[in-house]
């Protein structure tokens, strides 16, 4: 029996993600959310997310010029059951590509911190543009914090002195913060249209493509399972 016998992807709200995400993603925390599709298998049980979203740096937007700047989104979160079969992590993906307003430039990154080289990214054909993201992470009082959201306004809005003499790494650690240095992602790009469209929207990449990392993937723990019920039609 193939996948597309056992398996379908439908566009899900963005609220059926949060278990998966807040308590089986090693990340823990919701993403900006545009787009979220589920893996349901043929007793309409939801066996896995994805999640597409505005980029986290203002600078991704125009990584294929003016005209494309609208079109970029992130796919920032994709997480399964274990165990569903070969190739139905790449298969997820590619389904949700049909699912997607076009042309559509995606970027998408694997995290080395966590064991991730992005093997389902290369199987897929996404170009690979090197590392980018953040280098460090700021932990305060157990939860960890992305470094973009650690300015001036974050001190002020819980009551905490800014020191506008010292930089916001030093303010953090004076307020008894932790900062955690970190390996920059592995970081996917994939274009999604016409042949015309992908052809132009190759031509105005501004990253350089670079030959696909290799490495070990390493396993998370993904044990949790959300409580879900099949859907009712």
């Amino acid at each position: 029996m193939s996948i597309k016998d056992k398996y379908e992807v439908r566009q899900i709200q963005k609220e059926e993600t949060y278990p998966w995400l807040l308590k089986k993603h090693y990340a823990h925390r919701k993403p900006s959310i545009s787009y979220s599709f589920g893996l349901y298998d043929k007793e309409n049980i939801l066996n896995g997310v994805i999640t597409y979203g505005l980029p986290p740096a203002i600078n991704l937007y125009d990584i294929c010029g003016e005209k494309y700047k609208k079109n970029v989104i992130e796919l920032n979160r994709l997480i399964k059951n274990d165990d569903l079969g070969k190739n139905i992590q790449s298969w997820f993906v590619a389904q949700t590509f049909n699912l997607l307003p076009k042309p559509i430039v995606i970027i998408s990154y694997a995290d080395p911190n966590n064991g991730h080289v992005g093997y389902t990214y290369q199987s897929l054909n996404f170009l690979y543009t090197g590392t980018g993201g953040a280098n460090k992470e700021m932990e305060y009082r157990g939860k960890m914090i992305s470094m973009r959201h650690i300015k001036e306004p974050w001190f002020i809005k819980r009551g905490m002195v800014f020191d506008k003499n010292k930089t916001i790494d030093e303010n953090f650690k004076m307020i008894g913060g932790d900062i955690i240095k970190k390996e920059q992602k592995h970081r996917y790009v994939l274009f999604v249209g016409t042949k015309r469209e992908k052809k132009e929207m190759n031509r105005f990449l501004k990253f350089e493509v670079l030959p696909y990392p290799k490495g070990d993937n390493k396993r998370y723990d993904t044990s949790y399972t959300p409580d879900v019920q099949g859907l009712l039609f």
